[in-house]
């Protein structure tokens, strides 16, 4: 009997709008890596560098902080970066980026390239402050994609009014930090209570 692989990825939820964040690439990879960002973190502090950017990358851009450099890839965009990712056809320049990252300590992510990624970007299911963040190790987005699908589905559409009404109860709540998770255990576990 084969031992079962575990998933040895630990996850963050990062506040790109106090990062630097460099997108080379501004083709259809480009487009898809700065949509889903925006989509989870439209504060995000982003900058892009590629010969040439799509049409739809200019129109969804212009309302938010990311701004768009039209030239090739130089060692100097990488200066002030806190994380980069790699949204072209050249594994070539990926690979170099990657090496130069390792020296400055940049944090990378190559689109379809699991070997060269320092992380992966995962499925991500969002319902007002509830955030899941869904990773299958980088190897099959489709089944992420499928079980964030099911879970948007599955959760309530009155999710953030729970999240409040939690909150309220726990700042009314009094005395040491153990009693007052035993109290919200009591309240929430209606929540993980199943019917068979």
């Amino acid at each position: 009997m084969k031992e079962q692989e575990n998933n040895t990825l630990y996850p963050i939820f990062l506040k790109l709008n106090k990062l630097n964040l460099l997108i080379v690439g501004g083709g259809n990879v480009g487009l898809e890596k700065v949509n889903f960002i925006l989509k989870n973190s439209p504060d995000a502090n982003i900058t892009m560098v590629a010969t040439y950017f799509l049409e739809e990358v200019t129109h969804l851009v212009k309302d938010y902080n990311v701004k768009l450099v039209e030239r090739a890839f130089e060692e100097k965009d990488l200066e002030g970066r806190d994380i980069v990712i790699c949204a072209t056809d050249n594994f070539e320049l990926h690979q170099r980026i990657v090496e130069l990252n390792k020296q400055k300590k940049i944090l990378t992510n190559v689109a379809d390239t699991p070997e060269l990624c320092d992380f992966y970007l995962g499925s991500i299911v969002s319902r007002g402050d509830l955030k899941i963040a869904i990773s299958t190790n980088g190897k099959s987005p489709t089944l992420g994609k499928r079980i964030r699908q099911y879970l948007e589905d599955a959760l309530p559409n009155n999710t953030q009014s729970i999240i409040n009404g939690l909150k309220s109860f726990r700042d009314t709540l009094k005395g040491d930090f153990a009693s007052k998770v035993n109290a919200l255990n009591e309240v929430t576990k209606k929540l993980s209570d199943r019917e068979d």
